[in-house]
């Protein structure tokens, strides 16, 4: 019986013992990648945030469009007015 102890030296269970120590090692070093990746990013929780009124983006288009003379006095005032009733 002299040479054949445990299994973990030489042979197939030495190599399953080394293959399983590469895997714990790889392991660990892709969760530390995962949670250190996780750190810089925000949480999410809660419903998607919505933008605000697209009213908005349309008045200052409107008042561009009349800085450059595009539309005159009275069409910028009627479609100021009704932009900003559909508020």
């Amino acid at each position: 019986m002299i040479g054949y102890g445990a299994g973990l030296g030489f042979g197939f269970g030495g190599l399953l013992a080394l293959l399983g120590c590469v895997l714990l090692v790889v392991g660990v070093v892709v969760l530390i990648a995962w949670a250190i990746g996780r750190i810089g990013q925000p949480a999410r929780t809660g419903p998607a945030q919505v933008p605000g009124p697209a009213t908005d983006d349309a008045v200052e288009a409107l008042r561009l469009r009349f800085a450059r003379g595009e539309v005159t006095a009275d069409e910028y005032a009627t479609a100021r007015q009704i932009l900003e009733a559909r508020r």
